[in-house]
């Protein structure tokens, strides 16, 4: 069966590793057959002065060329040139338009921040007990459902209960707001992602949780998968234990971005 990954990143950032030409030659030697290379957009110097999460925006021009030179020396891999946009808010400084976004095949929507606080930050993950869990799982969802529903770019939303990365858990039951999200997302006819990542995080489970990823499913909602890797040796990791995650959930086929922005669909089981 095709390995496929839509969400990966590089050392374009200060905390990913590896060259474009890197990413893309590992994951031709993992035998993937389609892999979107997805750096996070820029954030302004206010949101991360060190270009620490996010690229520089002097570099993005470099950043594709980079990507369109990889396509041409691995031709039996289609390589998509895509990016990771942060929802920022009430607190986005940026003026994002359709031409900013022009460059990308895929952008993934990202839900980092909780009002200009970036919740899983492990340097800041006192923040947790100060809030408490139960309001930060209500306050991520609002927002995620805002994202969602209102961005005008997002192709695919990456990771979508980033919130449970540390393994801390709201008192209440998460099923109201799973129904939400996979409503929202259904509504805005977005896509979501199996976020291989998450295994190896505290929650020990990729995003999304089951049960989310089982009312995404109910839905309607089309499923791709990401490995979020950060560097070339994880390009692959963990994609056939994501098939048969969204198998169980009982999605029969997994959707596939490509290069001219379309989509095709790839069978499991």
């Amino acid at each position: 069966m095709e390995l496929v990954t839509t969400h990966t990143h590089t050392g374009f950032t200060n905390h990913g590793h590896g060259s474009v030409a890197e990413l893309v030659q590992a994951a031709a030697d993992a035998g993937v057959s389609t892999i979107a290379v997805t750096e996070h957009y820029p954030l302004t110097r206010a949101v991360d002065p060190a270009n620490y999460v996010s690229m520089a925006s002097e570099r993005v021009g470099e950043y594709c060329a980079d990507i369109e030179q990889a396509a041409k020396g691995h031709p039996s891999v289609e390589v998509i040139c895509g990016c990771e946009l942060d929802w920022l808010g009430e607190q986005e400084d940026r003026s994002l338009s359709a031409r900013d976004m022009e460059p990308f095949s895929l952008v993934l929507g990202s839900v980092h921040f909780i009002d200009g606080w970036p919740f899983d930050d492990p340097a800041q993950r006192g923040f947790w007990d100060e809030a408490g869990a139960d309001y930060i799982w209500n306050r991520y969802a609002d927002i995620w459902c805002r994202a969602v529903t209102e961005s005008p770019f997002f192709h695919v939303m990456a990771h979508p209960d980033l919130a449970k990365k540390f393994a801390i858990y709201p008192s209440f039951d998460l099923g109201r707001l799973y129904e939400r999200m996979a409503e929202a997302c259904a509504s805005a006819g977005r896509m979501i992602e199996v976020n291989t990542s998450g295994a190896t995080y505290a929650c020990r489970e990729m995003f999304p949780a089951p049960k989310l990823l089982e009312a995404f499913r109910r839905a309607g909602v089309p499923c791709t998968v990401g490995t979020d890797a950060h560097e070339p040796a994880h390009v692959a990791r963990g994609i056939r234990d994501a098939y048969r995650l969204m198998f169980d959930a009982g999605y029969r086929t997994v959707t596939v971005p490509t290069r001219d922005g379309d989509r095709r669909e790839l069978a499991l089981g």
